[in-house]
C-alpha cells in the first residue's frame, strides 16, 4: 500500500488537482495531475461504489493500482495524481491494469 505521507488526503489538495490540474483518459481510468511544490509524489484512488457495490472489490482494485505505481513513484516526484476507476475496470486483471497505467503515465512523463 501506498504510505501516509504519499497520500493525497486534503480536501483543498483534491479541488486543487480537479480546477487546475489536467486529464488524461484511458480505458478503464482517468488520471488527473498537478505538479505540487514538494519533493515526491502523492497519489489518491477513487474507486465508487458504481464499480462494485462490494468494498473487498473496491479495495482490490486500489490495492492493485498502488502496487502498479509503486516503480513511478521516484520518476514523478513532485506531481500530485488521482487515480478514478471506472466501473470496467473490475473485469481487468493485475496486468492489464498495470500495462493501462504505465501507458497513461508515460504520457504524463512526456507531458512535463
Amino acid at each position: 500500500m501506498i504510505k501516509q505521507n504519499t497520500k493525497i488526503s486534503k480536501k483543498k489538495d483534491f479541488d486543487d488537482i480537479f480546477k487546475k490540474g489536467k486529464a488524461i483518459k484511458g480505458s478503464f481510468l482517468i488520471i488527473r495531475f498537478l505538479r505540487n511544490n514538494k519533493d515526491r509524489s502523492r497519489f489518491a484512488f477513487i474507486v465508487s461504489k458504481k464499480v462494485s457495490l462490494k468494498a473487498v472489490d473496491r479495495n482490490k482494485i486500489r490495492r492493485r493500482l498502488s502496487e502498479a505505481v509503486k516503480k513511478y513513484k521516484e520518476i514523478l516526484a513532485g506531481t500530485d495524481i488521482i487515480f478514478i476507476v471506472l466501473p470496467q475496470a473490475k473485469l481487468k486483471s493485475f496486468l492489464e491494469i498495470k500495462e493501462e497505467i504505465t501507458v497513461l503515465l508515460n504520457k504524463i512523463i512526456k507531458n512535463r
